[in-house]
């Protein structure tokens, strides 16, 4: 425990941001960090609780030893506090960054609308070790001679083929794109999260020894090179099918899904060339349909381009300012949020139904909408439009991409067309086949990603050495 009396003393601090004004004229990171003494006061408001639910299943997926970090940034420790965190969290600058910090709504103190700055602290333990060297390659202590691949280069892929690697296996990991990350790279927005600190893990996976096959798509009769050339094969390619809408009018030009838009974006960033055709919101009213946290990207992303105006449908109500701690806590709860991006200028309809997309010319021009019942059902005479010269979908994904490796193998499924494998093994229907993370489980969060893939690379290893000190 911090300080005994920390979170009597100590009011919670937050992380602030550039002014909105500033902020959108760049794709940077805009958070401004607190201060090392900051964050050790922060630190100090832990309250070492009997049971630490922000450490649980239900707060933290990688089960991330909080109190006990917590404590050692107190202590001024830095660098014991980022070997703990590194136990457990493969890529803490990310889940830093960008994860929405379930383990803060799980904290005790979250009761009381005040818990302990945990988000927060993990990015700074993080940022500290990189710039203070202490994160380096670490090399296996022996080969085994067994080789993996993983298909799918995003926070599952990397997660498993750094902890593969670190076991002995000859690990490599094949990537459509031309570089690491999966959606962090090309989905998340750079001014979330900046693609630097991609490139730096890469770099210490090659250094392990993880070697990386960028550009290369995995057909079916390449996935069935690999089963037979490799002795165990991890698939982590994410949950890439959007949501089909079903609206009349999508086919209209200036209607997309949300992921072009964003992949095109980062992309530019990068200074990535691409062939497809460019969507850009500059001089546009944007209707960004969804609700989610794809379509604040697609908010943020739209108003630094130059939209004339953004307006976001939620289909659901607008959830209570504040939930019920003797209902909710400490799981998830449903409240009214606001984004970053959110608070840069968009307009946000709740209990908005999307009824049809309407056009001149074979183009977008108004999006028709309804309100909605309780029971999310159109109400009739409530209709009204919004101009639009680009609708952007943000409703979700529905699963993996069906042409790819998938063709020719009898994959089971799950009902949402995921592939079926359970969490002790992650062993698919396909011999020699694995399976994490979205892939796996359908559109999730980066955490739950890390933690598929530590937990599938402990089976692989306990599969083909019949013993594994790698942690679930």
């Amino acid at each position: 425990m911090g300080k005994v009396t920390g979170f009597l003393e100590i009011d919670r601090q937050e992380l602030k941001y550039e002014p909105a004004g500033d902020r959108i004229r760049h794709y940077r990171e805009f958070t401004l960090p607190l201060t090392d003494p900051e964050v050790e006061r922060q630190a100090a408001r832990c309250m070492d609780c009997g049971i630490p639910f922000c450490q649980s299943d239900t707060g933290c997926p990688v089960d991330n030893q909080i109190p006990d970090w917590n404590d050692l940034v107190y202590q001024k420790d830095w660098q014991r506090a980022a070997e703990n965190l590194h136990t457990t969290n493969n890529f803490p600058e990310f889940t830093g960054r960008i994860c929405p910090a379930p383990c803060e709504e799980a904290c005790v103190l979250n009761i009381e609308n005040t818990p302990v700055a945990i988000k927060s602290i993990e990015q700074a333990i993080a940022d500290k070790a990189w710039a203070n060297g202490w994160i380096r390659p670490q090399l296996p202590l022996r080969l085994t001679g067994k080789r993996v691949a993983v298909i799918g280069a995003g926070s599952a892929g990397m997660a498993a083929a750094q902890q593969l690697t670190r076991v002995g296996h000859e690990v490599h990991v094949y990537e459509r794109y031309l570089r690491a990350g999966g959606l962090l790279a090309y989905g998340i927005p750079d001014f979330k999260m900046e693609k630097g600190g991609i490139e730096r893990r890469v770099a210490q996976m090659e250094a392990e020894g993880v070697m990386f096959h960028f550009g290369t798509d995995i057909d079916g009769p390449r996935m069935r090179e690999l089963t037979e050339a490799y002795d165990a094969v991890l698939l982590t390619t994410g949950a890439e099918r959007p949501r089909d809408p079903g609206l009349p009018g999508v086919e209209l030009e200036g209607v997309h899904y949300a992921m072009p838009f964003l992949v095109q974006q980062n992309r530019r960033v990068a200074r990535e060339s691409f062939t497809d055709a460019p969507i850009v919101a500059a001089g546009k009213h944007v209707v960004v349909i969804g609700g989610g946290d794809t379509a604040s990207d697609c908010i943020g992303t739209s108003i630094r381009q130059g939209a004339l105006s953004v307006t976001q449908l939620d289909i659901r109500p607008m959830p209570p300012i504040r939930e019920n701690k003797d209902v909710v806590w400490p799981y998830w709860p449903t409240k009214f949020r606001t984004s970053s991006s959110q608070a840069e200028g968009a307009d946000r309809e709740f209990a908005a139904a999307t009824l049809e997309i309407i056009g001149k010319k074979g183009r977008a021009t108004h999006v028709r909408c309804a309100r909605v019942d309780a029971a999310r059902r159109p109400l009739e005479g409530t209709e009204f439009d919004i101009r639009a010269g680009l609708v952007l979908i943000a409703i979700g994904f529905s699963g993996p991409r069906l042409d790819t490796y998938m063709t020719g193998f009898d994959f089971a499924q799950d009902p949402r067309t995921n592939i079926a494998a359970n969490t002790q093994d992650y062993r698919t229907s396909v011999p020699k086949v694995y399976a994490a993370g979205d892939v796996r489980r359908g559109q999730s969060l980066v955490v739950w990603a890390i933690r598929e893939g530590r937990q599938a690379a402990r089976a692989i290893d306990l599969d083909l050495m019949g013993e594994t000190t790698l942690p679930r």
